[in-house]
């Protein structure tokens, strides 16, 4: 494969190792717009893959990009909550309209289609795949520059499906300092390195907590590894996102938009970096 490969084979002659996978890729809604595509994954649960995605999404937004947020994980959807959301998507015969976040963030998520939020989804793995792929080629995103995709936990149906089906500009992959964690997130890597999708950084989430008396900086989870990994992978940028009561009381008030940091801005150059799609 091209190391200048935009992995969007409808625009390349080569005969590289990655065009079979590609030729999987579906083609968004005839209406939509969308420059870069962006997935976040975790080898494991409870990491705060979502938080992430909306903590990266809002950045995005406040550094002037028009962002959408696709929420994959359909049977633990909980970016709407977040955000604050809880209108319901409407849409038409032309396809399916997104719903704002208070500052303007394009959201797709199960939860905005069903009738009581707190209702299970209780579906076969295709079924799920099959939705998510319904939100890429089904929903209407209008002028996006950067969609997050939060994708459910693992390596099974769907980040098959997503590696396989939509370009990715690449993916940021969350983790926790504990040992356990740091299996499960080679297995992410390994992962995208057989379908040939870029990690652009790794993100460690309650990597430690700083005390509010002395300001010492104490690793509750143990101590961190996320330079270690990304020195033994090659990925480029890495981030630890503190332990803070801020972040839960923010999110369970909708109000994660508000929330400021600065610790995701070298991940976020990665992703500024990452190639946009290819129009053939």
């Amino acid at each position: 494969m091209s190391e200048n490969c935009t992995h969007n084979c409808s625009t390349c002659s080569s005969n590289c190792s990655s065009r079979k996978a590609e030729s999987m890729l579906k083609e968004p809604h005839k209406n939509s717009s969308v420059k870069k595509v962006i997935g976040i994954v975790s080898g494991k649960g409870g990491v705060g893959k979502s938080f992430t995605t909306a903590l990266l999404a809002s950045l995005a937004n406040k550094k002037g990009k028009s962002v959408g947020v696709m929420d994959a994980d359909v049977t633990g959807p909980s970016i709407p909550h977040a955000f604050g959301v809880k209108d319901h998507a409407t849409g038409s015969e032309e396809g399916i309209d997104t719903v704002l976040t208070p500052s303007g963030i394009q959201l797709m998520s199960m939860n905005l289609l069903l009738d009581d939020e707190t209702m299970p989804v209780i579906w076969r793995g295709m079924v799920i795949s099959g939705t998510v792929m319904q939100f890429w080629t089904d929903v209407v995103w209008k002028d996006v520059d950067l969609l997050f995709i939060d994708m459910p936990p693992g390596t099974g149906d769907v980040p098959l499906t997503v590696f396989q089906s939509i370009p990715l500009a690449g993916i940021i992959i969350v983790t926790t300092p504990q040992d356990l964690v740091e299996m499960v997130v080679k297995k992410a890597v390994n992962m995208a390195n057989i379908m040939h999708i870029p990690v652009l950084g790794i993100v460690e989430n309650m990597s430690y907590l700083t005390c509010p008396d002395c300001g010492k900086k104490i690793e509750v989870f143990g101590r961190s590894k996320v330079e270690k990994i990304a020195s033994e992978y090659a990925i480029p940028a890495t981030a630890k996102i503190p332990l803070d009561k801020k972040i839960a009381e923010y999110a369970d008030e909708g109000r994660i938009e508000d929330y400021e940091t600065d610790v995701l801005n070298e991940i976020f150059s990665q992703i500024e970096n990452a190639p946009e799609i290819q129009k053939a």
